[in-house]
Formats: C-alpha cells, sequence, structure tokens
C-alpha cells in the first residue's frame, strides 16, 4: 500500500498539514523540522503526488517543446541545453518532433495543452495553425515568428549572412552561390538570404539562390543542379552546415579542389560540426545563449512577468574562418 503524508506525517512527529507546508514550500518551515519531514519521505518512499501538487499551485512545471527534428545537430545541441536550463530551475520538458508536419505539430500543441505545460518553446512552425494566437498560452518561438504577440529568439541571421558573403567577396570569389531553405518559411533565417544578395548587389555581383523544398530532407538533386548549371561556380554559402557538408561531399566527386578552386562556408558551428568536420568554415551560432534567453523569456511569461519587449531578440554571431576558405 503507497504511504500517504499522514504516514510522513506521523513517522516525522509533525502534523499533516507541516508535510504539505514543506511539499509546496508555503509559509516558514525551519530546517530542522524539513530534514524530518524529507528524511521519513525517504524511509517510507513517498513520493508526492505531482497531479494534486500542480492543481493546488496552478503549476505544473512541465515546458513544452516542439522542434521539427532532433537529429538536426543544432535542434538536438539546442534541446540540449534548453533541458539542462530548465532542470536547474525545477523544470522538465516534454519534447516533441513534428517533423515539419502541420498536422502533427497541430497534434503536439493540443496535446501540450491538454497535459496542462506551463508553456512552449516551439522552433517549428506551420502557417495556419491557430493555436498559437490562443491568450495565456506562454510561449516563445526560435528563429520562428509563431505570431504576433510570441517573442522570438534568433541569431542575428542578417549579420551571419553578411559575414559569410563578405569573407567569400575578401577571398576572391566572383561567382558565389546561396543554398536556403524554404523562403515560404516565416522565419528571421531568411535573412541570411537577404544579406547575401545585399552583399552581392553592393559588390555588382549577381546574386544566385538555390532553394531547397523541405528541411532535413535529400538535398543532393539540388546540390547536383547548382553545380551543373554552375560549374564555373567559385563560392558557395550554405544555409546551415548540413547542407554545407553535402556541398563538400558533391563537389569532390566532380574534383573541385577545396579551396582552391572552390570555397565554402556554412552556418550553426555546432558541436557536431565541430567533431565531424572542423575544416569546415562556418558562422557559429550562440546556442547554449539561445537556449538561456529562450528559457528566460518564457519563465517571465508564466510568473506574468513579462511586459511584452522586446518581441524580437537577436544574439551576435561568430565567423570560423577554416580550411573550406583558406587560400
Amino acid at each position: 500500500m503507497k504511504p500517504k503524508i499522514a504516514d510522513v506525517a506521523k513517522v516525522a512527529g509533525v502534523s499533516p498539514t507541516t508535510v504539505s507546508r514543506v511539499l509546496n514550500n508555503r509559509g516558514y518551515i525551519g530546517e530542522e523540522t524539513r530534514v524530518k519531514v524529507h528524511n521519513a519521505m525517504k524511509e517510507l518512499n513517498y513520493y508526492p503526488n505531482e497531479v494534486a501538487r500542480s492543481l493546488f499551485i496552478r503549476k505544473t512545471f512541465l515546458i513544452g517543446l516542439i522542434f521539427p527534428t532532433t537529429s538536426n545537430p543544432f535542434y538536438g545541441q539546442l534541446i540540449f541545453h534548453i533541458e539542462n536550463i530548465a532542470a536547474a530551475l525545477g523544470y522538465k520538458v516534454l519534447l516533441c518532433n513534428s517533423q515539419g508536419r502541420q498536422d502533427k505539430e497541430k497534434e503536439y500543441l493540443e496535446m501540450l495543452q491538454r497535459n496542462q505545460v506551463d508553456g512552449i518553446i516551439a522552433g517549428a512552425h506551420n502557417k495556419g495553425i491557430e493555436e498559437y494566437e490562443k491568450p495565456n498560452l506562454p510561449v516563445v518561438g526560435i528563429d520562428r515568428y509563431l505570431s504576433s504577440a510570441i517573442p522570438v529568439i534568433s541569431s542575428d541571421n542578417y549579420d551571419g549572412g553578411k559575414q559569410a558573403t563578405q569573407l567569400l567577396i575578401r577571398k576572391g570569389c566572383i561567382k558565389i552561390i546561396h543554398i536556403n531553405g524554404p523562403i515560404s518559411l516565416e522565419t528571421p533565417a531568411n535573412l541570411r538570404r537577404k544579406a547575401y544578395e545585399d552583399v552581392m548587389i553592393k559588390h555588382n555581383l549577381t546574386p544566385i539562390t538555390y532553394e531547397m523544398e523541405t528541411y532535413g530532407t535529400d538535398n543532393s538533386e539540388i546540390i547536383k543542379r547548382l553545380f551543373d548549371e554552375n560549374p564555373e561556380v567559385e563560392g558557395v554559402f550554405a544555409s546551415d552546415d548540413i547542407i554545407a557538408s553535402q556541398v563538400i561531399k558533391e563537389a569532390k566527386s566532380r574534383n573541385y579542389n577545396i579551396p582552391s578552386k572552390l570555397k565554402i562556408i556554412g552556418y550553426d558551428g555546432t558541436e557536431t560540426k565541430k567533431l565531424m568536420m572542423p575544416e569546415l568554415s562556418t558562422i557559429e551560432q550562440p546556442i547554449s545563449r539561445i537556449a538561456e534567453k529562450a528559457v528566460e523569456l518564457l519563465i517571465k511569461q508564466i510568473d506574468s512577468e513579462w511586459d511584452g519587449a522586446p518581441l524580437e531578440t537577436k544574439l551576435p554571431v561568430k565567423l570560423i574562418d577554416s580550411d573550406t576558405t583558406k587560400k
């Protein structure tokens, strides 16, 4: 038979009300009394009823996470940091992998609300999802514009795109091609393309962009087409390091010498990239800071301490000039 609060109170030599106050951290409790209660709980193998506790304090200490995929190194590292930061603040996370599908994203949003999560951090978004527009639901977007009232955290995508393109030009590249994800997504990451186009035009160069139909799919055919249609390409700015690695693979299969004939730079700078592709030049995002800021803003909303500003937070990026862009 599972022990109850009354059993804990009896072993600790205190009243059930005192045990309840210790569990809910309400009112003044002496350290000696607190230790007695916790020792009694340990002796009886007693675990508080989290459902009842959450109803009492009107918080579940659960945060929902919705991301397109956990296999992408950027999302994997970001989720790792979010979970660690949330845990240090007493929150647990429910992780949802939407696979970029609108139906799954809607189902997860509904599921998280049924489970009474205190808030949601979302890095996945499909248009036409009304749940993000509902008031009184604390939500933070990461690199996604979810609604006009939801704060979004991202790296400084425009500055990153600008630095990447300027680096290739400084290295002597004239025919520079950009590869990005679906421009139809409402995401700050689109500013990487905008910066590339602005810098190219400023230097009287012609911008050429190849667009992926969806994230997380096989992009090999598009990359093959890029080389077929532009055999004289000198530089490639890929919107993430995974795409950059695919460009490197295809270039090598065509006997392009990197970096003397072709220079390549990516975007993200994850720990996986540093371990598996240390030679790849990239724009490094401050992933741990993005996670920290997202949790900070979400907790402020949960605790009714957010005043509605800022709606958009841009964190600085770092240029990593490595072997794939060296002369």
